[in-house]
């Protein structure tokens, strides 16, 4: 046996592992060893990631795939490096050891991955590699005790102490790469090459430090054959283990894919159509803004909103409504072009984009999409047409952002549905922008509400004979923050288009309830309804419930309503009234003299009041005006309904109203419109100031 000398080794470490590699390996074993090696740190990675992405249940079977994976690997790598070393003496494997090696590896690197996935630092991914470096090392050395060799052999200390230092180092670096964010893309790549440099170095610096001194030298060793069979027997069934941890990460990979891409159009479509929604629109629109500013073309959007959608619904049904929103969709997405689109932003609501040179073909593009809209419909057992309103805005001319533009579009297609225009209506900023104040209005109408930002101003009603307060009627204010007071003749349009006036009628009818329960006098309180809220078939429960909230007695309480409420419905109408006067409430007929004033009305409904309208109060110096006033009220004697004539401004007006036999009078010559605040104490609200005082 040669004299051990330390200087052998102490001296260019480096060169004494390559001389090793290449002197005492088979080269092509060597190539095997390191393609496993690759192979199966780049699966390694792989698993470690989906461990660190989930959790519970999950993250355990995910470490058990790792750790299993790490351990083949580790071990495959190690034996068939040692099936191509060159020992020159008979060589064998224990069984027993064998597989110990193996056990030590896969527990080993199992609780180095979890040590690094148990917290989101880098600390506990350096920890973790660390010990996944240990299990290395103590696999390749436990598996150096199962190779037994006939001979004498020595370790060099330094590079034993090197060969672990290195697979700790390593192994830690390529955990910590791995949790790295500033890495991005690239530490899968890192940590992966990082590992094999940990299980490479590890491996031969490791056999570097061994020395065999034969002991037998008429036996004869392996044959390469059988070396090189035997190694790919090992390298082989570690692939397959590799494997499948791979092909479960990629399952798991593209499980994940295919319900991501599953969400994503969920939530990019329209569940019922299918075609684009809101969202999808808005992004696409941008990027096509984009592409029209960069080669100068123009983009056309065009707002479409179907005509008798709400028609089918109510006499059909939903399902028949939404066969016509599926059979619509899909006749104007046939109709696309290049650089086109259309989606459903909702209801019967679609929106089409296209990006164009010349405006015959925008033209051509919205004469496509009415003609899918407006031809005729087969559903099961009965045929529809709905047509449909279209709204056009072009960039750069109408706008030059996506929200704009899309605003414009719907502006102009508020237009074409109010005019009930045949064709699509272009965007035009006079005849717009109105529109767009009115949709102002609305919202801020809409947030004054639930703020409580409205008031009730109460204008006195009198007896003309006893001068006595009959009742107030309670008259609906708002001042905007912005543009001041807005007159209701301005704003109660606007609730009725854009469906606010139940909540507003609910409003005042609470509010001017509760205040007039808190009055000193049994005067009643008068409001109005709108001929929306009469043809609502809750309204005489909600005056009931109302009633019991606010403990103010029925017979207190009138409503008026004018003739046109009635006629949009008349049975139903009546029916509601009939149900509304059961409960002892009063009702008036407002603004009688104008509109229809159907003498029918009168003898169909037994009202408690006739509100005589302004209009002939104004006049009553022309001697038709008085003919017309004395004619209305004999007809409210003949039929015992009291006459209230309304706008009472000159003492001459009242006069002439007194001598005629007028029953009752509102108007500024009585008093002003006056918040209850301003009657001074709560109490008194029975003696309102005069007109002189207001």
């Amino acid at each position: 046996m040669p004299a051990f000398r330390p200087a052998a080794y102490r001296v260019r470490p480096m060169i004494d592992v390559a001389m090793c590699i290449g002197r005492d390996h088979d080269p092509w074993l060597v190539l095997l060893a390191v393609f496993v090696c690759c192979t199966g740190a780049f699966a390694i990675m792989q698993m470690f990631g989906r461990a660190q992405v989930t959790d519970g249940p999950q993250r355990i079977a995910w470490l058990f795939l790792t750790a299993v994976g790490a351990g083949a690997t580790i071990w495959c790598t190690h034996f068939v490096a040692m099936l191509a070393y060159r020992a020159g003496v008979p060589v064998r494997l224990d069984p027993v050891l064998t597989i110990v090696s193996l056990i030590a590896a896969v527990i080993g690197t199992g609780m180095g991955f979890g040590i690094a996935v148990s917290h989101r630092s880098r600390f506990y991914s350096i920890a973790g590699g660390g010990v996944v470096g240990l299990a290395i090392s103590g696999m390749h050395f436990t598996g150096m005790a199962a190779y037994r060799i006939d001979g004498l052999v020595e370790w060099r200390i330094p590079y034993v102490a090197a060969s672990v230092l290195c697979a700790v180092v390593f192994a830690g670096a390529a955990l910590s790469a791995f949790a790295s964010p500033r890495l991005g893309r690239y530490r899968v790549a890192t940590s992966t090459g990082l590992l094999v440099t940990a299980i490479a170095t590890l491996h031969f610096v490791a056999m570097t430090a061994l020395r065999i001194t034969p002991l037998r030298l008429s036996a004869a060793p392996l044959e390469p054959g059988q070396m090189q069979a035997l190694a790919l027997a090992t390298a082989l069934v570690g692939l397959v283990v590799i494997a499948a941890g791979v092909f479960a990460a990629l399952i798991d990979r593209w499980t994940r894919s295919d319900a991501m891409d599953r969400l994503h159009h969920m939530a990019m479509n329209d569940a019922l159509t299918g075609l684009p929604n809101r969202v999808n629109f808005k992004s696409e629109l941008k990027h096509q803004l984009e592409l029209a500013r960069a080669n100068g073309s123009q983009l056309g959007v065009v707002a479409i909103d179907l005509n008798r959608f709400k028609e089918i619904n109510d006499i059909h049904g939903h399902q028949a409504g939404d066969q016509v929103l599926v059979l619509v969709a899909q006749r104007m997405a046939s109709q696309l072009g290049r650089h086109e689109m259309v989606a459903r932003f909702g209801g019967d609501e679609f929106v089409a984009l296209t990006r164009f040179e010349h405006p015959s073909q925008l033209t051509l593009f919205t004469d496509r999409l009415k003609a899918a809209v407006e031809a005729p419909l087969a559903l099961g057992q009965f045929d529809a047409r709905v047509g449909g309103s279209f709204g056009v805005a072009v960039y750069p001319a109408d706008a030059d952002d996506a929200e704009t533009l899309m605003n414009n579009a719907d502006l102009a297609m508020f237009r074409a549905k109010s005019q009930r225009s045949p064709t699509p209506c272009y965007y035009d900023a006079p005849l717009d922008e109105a529109i767009r104040d009115r949709r102002e209005l609305a919202n801020d109408l809409r947030i004054a509400l639930d703020r409580g930002d409205l008031q009730l101003h109460y204008q006195v009603q009198t007896s003309v004979t006893t001068h006595e307060v009959t009742g107030y009627e309670a008259l609906l204010r708002w001042t905007h923050p912005e543009r001041g007071p807005i007159g209701p003749s301005e704003f109660i349009p606007i609730a009725e288009e854009n469906g606010l006036i139940l909540p507003l009628g609910e409003w005042v009818l609470r509010r001017a309830c509760a205040d007039a329960a808190g009055w000193a006098s049994e005067a009643k309180v008068a409001i109005n309804v709108s001929p929306m809220q009469l043809a609502h078939a809750d309204l005489p429960r909600l005056f009931h419930q109302v009633l019991l909230d606010t403990g103010l007695p029925p017979r207190r309480l009138e409503i008026e309503l004018t003739e046109t409420a009635i006629f949009a419905d008349r049975d139903r109408a009546l029916h509601v009234l009939r149900q509304i006067k059961a409960m002892g409430i009063g009702v008036a007929l407002d603004d009688f003299g104008t509109g229809y004033s159907s003498l029918e009305t009168l003898r169909a409904f037994p009202f408690d009041k006739i509100k005589l309208d302004r209009l002939f109060v104004s006049e009553l110096e022309s001697p038709q005006a008085v003919a017309i006033v004395r004619a209305v009220l004999a007809l409210g004697k003949s039929l015992s309904i009291p006459v209230l004539a309304e706008g009472i401004e000159t003492e001459r007006q009242l006069g002439v109203l007194r001598r005629e036999g007028c029953d009752e009078v509102q108007g500024f010559l009585l008093g002003y419109p006056q918040a209850l605040a301003e009657y001074g104490q709560p109490g008194r609200i029975s003696e309102p100031p005069r007109a002189g005082a207001a």
